[in-house]
């Protein structure tokens, strides 16, 4: 039986067990690596040396995990700083354009690729807000006071910012839709 994420963080603060923490690591390295891969716009390197940086932090931090919100949901704020750093660092900002999918482009004729290629410039319509609140929510699977807590955002505001997102995304992904 796999110990849990408790008890895995007792083990690394109090007996000073590595392979505790390693354990941690790889149990939400994919979940930190997709969030930071989901903000900077595809960029691999960046996103691996930002998750690299929030699990250094979160090691030098662990002591302090008061267990207020899940260790997953701790770590992507974490990751959501350093991102927010790294950010403000660069000049010019980071681009809002996915650099896998050039603009104009179309890939292959697959439905399913229309689909994807749609989506994603779908996606690029919407506000950094609303795209990281809906990835946040969709692809990481974390609720509504988790996304707040995370962002540090009022929980209507969280809402609001899914609620606007959804409604832009359902009407700019209307063709898809046979029933509209």
């Amino acid at each position: 039986m796999n110990p849990s994420d408790a008890a895995l963080i007792s083990q690394a603060v109090a007996a000073g067990d590595p392979a505790a923490y390693g354990e941690l690591v790889l149990r939400h390295q994919s979940a930190v690596r997709q969030f930071l891969r989901h903000l900077a716009r595809g960029d691999a390197a960046l996103a691996d040396d930002l998750a690299q940086d929030t699990f250094v932090q979160a090691y030098r931090s662990l002591a302090g995990f008061r267990g207020d919100s899940g260790f997953r949901t701790w770590l992507l704020g974490i990751a959501h700083n350093r991102w927010r750093n790294a950010r403000r660092q660069q000049r010019p900002q980071l681009p809002l354009d996915d650099p896998r999918v050039p603009e104009g482009s179309v890939p292959a004729a697959a439905a399913n690729s229309d689909l994807r290629h749609d989506l994603t410039a779908a996606l690029r319509q919407l506000s950094p807000d609303e795209q990281t609140v809906l990835h946040l929510g969709y692809q990481q699977g974390l609720t509504h006071p988790e996304i707040a807590t995370l962002l540090d955002l009022p929980l209507g505001t969280v809402k609001t910012h899914l609620t606007r997102g959804k409604a832009k995304l359902r009407e700019l992904l209307a063709p898809w839709n046979p029933n509209t």
